[in-house]
């Protein structure tokens, strides 16, 4: 009977796999994984884990708002990240105040999307799928969307990425050498709101971190490379974006219960191999290349 029963899923999870959209959505998971995986260690690195969740959360707003009033909700998420980024980035250049500047400007953006929910006319599994995510109704046009994004934060990332590790490494000697501190602040943290953006698809606002940090959190558990590092994390978060898509079908569940399980599992397997092959000691991967030849000493 268990053996019928696991054919009989199997067969399931092929036909599906077949559906054009179980295909985008497996393309837009792979994307997501991309981006989440090449951005998280340095996420990580800049200490921005507590910002990736206020930044979820307020693209949350704008993707709430985007339903109230009939826009693309995909590009509504998109903007309310970008202006959570933006002001995040503003407010919170410095480590000391970038918690509380979050915390305060998250507040503000969930209040107005509790509103917003409110007030939508419509059915409230549709904006209940914001919390939790729908990547299956992602769509052609959503994929577009994703590409487009990956493409555009992954093109600005390679053009300001040796100065922003050189700042995550040690930001005291980058600004001595003339990193402009403010401004690559700024435009990280706006990469991160588009990136988070686009996490709000697959795993909904509540649990974009999955894929935004704990594969870069697993990484540096077993690394201290930046760049092993960074191919891990790639690795991992494409793992657990795509496999949870494809183990999610036949017993027909949330998509995030398993993309954030595949993940969760990934760090703690990491986290043991670490402690195993450290001795519980583990260098962060901040710490662990020192960038400062990276840019010329200032004149």
């Amino acid at each position: 009977m268990d053996h019928l029963r696991e054919l009989t899923n199997f067969s399931l999870t092929w036909e599906l796999l077949q559906q054009p959209f179980i295909q985008q959505a497996l393309l837009a998971a792979a994307l997501l994984g991309v981006l989440a995986g090449i951005m998280g260690p340095l996420i990580v690195s800049r200490q921005m884990a507590f910002s990736v969740h206020g930044t979820s959360e307020l693209s949350l707003t704008g993707a709430a708002f985007a339903l109230l009033v009939g826009f693309n909700v995909g590009a509504g998420a998109l903007l309310g990240a970008l202006v959570a980024g933006l002001l995040f980035g503003l407010l919170g250049v410095y480590a000391r105040e970038r918690d509380s500047v979050i915390a305060v400007i998250m507040a503000f953006g969930l209040g107005l999307s509790v509103l917003f929910l409110a007030l939508y006319p419509g059915r409230q599994g549709t904006a209940f799928a914001l919390l939790t995510g729908q990547v299956v109704a992602v769509g052609l046009d959503g994929v577009k969307l994703m590409a487009i994004t990956t493409v555009v934060v992954l093109g600005i990332l390679a053009l300001i990425y040796r100065p922003l590790l050189f700042l995550s490494t040690d930001p005291d000697v980058a600004a001595a050498h003339g990193v402009p501190v403010k401004a690559l602040s700024v435009v990280f943290a706006m990469l991160v709101g588009a990136a988070a953006a686009q996490g709000v698809q697959i795993v909904g606002a509540l649990l974009v971190m999955s894929l935004l940090i704990t594969p870069a959190a697993a990484a540096a558990r077993v690394t201290s490379s930046p760049g092993r590092a960074t191919l891990l994390s790639l690795t991992f978060a494409l793992v657990s974006a795509v496999g949870g898509i494809i183990v999610s079908l036949a017993p027909a569940l949330p998509v995030s219960v398993f993309v954030t399980s595949i993940s969760f599992a990934i760090y703690m397997v990491c986290r043991l191999l670490g402690q195993r092959g450290r001795r519980g000691t583990v260098a962060p991967v901040e710490e662990s290349h020192d960038c400062r030849h990276a840019l010329p000493s200032k004149a």
